[in-house]
């Protein structure tokens, strides 16, 4: 039994933000009804190739869909139809929570936004996850992540400074906005539950892809608001932190994060190079950051010098952080990996499934994988049954008017 398995959650969410969200609910035990699209269903299960087949020998599902959507019960009904909407309408009377990321004002055509709602459950906790938010300029504009990447900074510190080759802005590899802000609205929403406990107030939360990634700028954006300064594009460089960056190797790259001066008295050390760490102009990070490009410039050709399984042994010994850049493929069979259990299987249409396991470790509370993303639609019967009381003659009869699928 996960923490939040007395919790009920109506997921009115597509794609990343929205579906991380409730994927980490459901993890945590809640009991979550995906509403989808009949005939389409969330917009990710056609983001392929790759899919996952199905059982008719047809194209399954896409792989992105299956990386946000396990742990959750998928009801297909039509909340453009006005049955359809007073179908999700009577499931947010009996839940407890409600995930949503439809733009701003579109639910309220169907009586599904946050007023309508809570109009019949004011316990209800109604969390919206937007582009920008439900106020300022920019309320109506539709946000995807990677628009978010650039209008939230996040792309103008990332890539190869501008005069290098390949000198541009560049997205992270995975949506790491939509990722970021669906962590954040997991808290506010666990936050408004221990709220919701204690005098059984719900309340609206509004969350803004815009705000999340801006917040998750970091010391980035501290550097700027403290110190005035606008931080740019470094490629692999840290901007406060010298050596720590990627180095080529004599067979590939190594990563070098030394951290402070007695890490780099240990490098110097090991790497029979003590003069570096006894010249002024290195001996504090101050110093290395004011003097960047001589010490990399000394540092590269020593870190030519051996191949990067050497400088890994050498390094660790020395108690100096280190690492290699391992491709996803390496990720999953390195021995820490496997050691901690990040491959969880389960099963999918009579087929084994592996997935990314919760990274969240609860010793009394953890999270458990009881569902595999499922199929579009196929919890319909069982949740009207269930939860709405509902027949199979009325379940029949909406089906056979396309409010159900």
């Amino acid at each position: 039994m996960g923490a939040l398995s007395h919790i009920r959650v109506l997921d009115l969410t597509r794609v990343l933000a929205g579906p991380w969200t409730t994927q980490t609910l459901g993890d945590l035990g809640a009991d979550v009804i995906k509403i989808e699209r009949p005939g389409e269903g969330d917009e990710t299960r056609h983001f392929g190739p790759p899919f996952v087949q199905a059982t008719d020998s047809e194209k399954g599902d896409a792989a992105y869909f299956l990386s946000a959507n396990r742990n959750k019960k998928s009801v297909a009904i039509d909340i453009a139809n006005p049955e359809g909407a007073a179908l999700v309408k009577r499931l947010a009377r009996r839940s407890h929570v409600v995930v949503e990321n439809f733009k701003t004002g579109t639910l309220a055509r169907y009586g599904l936004d946050y007023a309508s709602l809570t109009a019949d459950n004011p316990a209800l906790i109604y969390c919206s996850i937007t582009g920008f938010g439900h106020d300022g300029p920019y309320k109506d504009k539709a946000g995807y992540d990677y628009l978010i990447q650039g209008m939230a900074g996040l792309m103008s510190i990332t890539g190869q400074p501008d005069g290098t080759p390949g000198g541009q802005p560049m997205k992270v590899g995975v949506a790491v906005s939509d990722l970021v802000s669906g962590l954040y609205a997991t808290v506010a929403i666990l936050t408004a539950l221990i709220h919701q406990s204690r005098n059984g107030e719900g309340q609206k939360i509004d969350m803004a892809l815009f705000d999340c990634q801006a917040a998750a700028l970091a010391n980035q954006a501290m550097n700027y608001l403290a110190g005035g300064t606008v931080p740019q594009r470094m490629g692999n460089a840290h901007p406060s932190i010298v050596p720590y960056q990627v180095f080529a190797t004599a067979d590939g790259f190594l990563i070098l994060a030394v951290a402070n001066d007695r890490q780099f008295k240990r490098f110097c050390k090991a790497a029979d190079a003590e003069h570096f760490a006894a010249d002024a102009h290195f001996a504090t990070n101050a110093a290395r950051v004011q003097n960047r490009d001589a010490l990399v410039t000394l540092l590269a050709p020593l870190l030519k010098s051996r191949v990067t399984s050497e400088w890994i042994a050498l390094l660790e010994q020395a108690n100096v952080p280190c690492g290699p850049i391992n491709r996803v493929d390496q990720v999953f069979s390195d021995p820490q990996a496997v050691a901690r259990g990040l491959i969880v299987t389960t099963t999918r249409n009579g087929q084994p499934l592996d997935l990314v396991a919760s990274p969240l470790r609860l010793e009394r509370t953890p999270p458990d994988c009881r569902l595999p993303p499922p199929e579009l639609g196929e919890h319909t019967d069982e949740v009207l049954r269930e939860h709405l009381g509902l027949d199979a003659a009325e379940i029949a009869r909406l089906r056979g008017s396309g409010v159900i699928a």
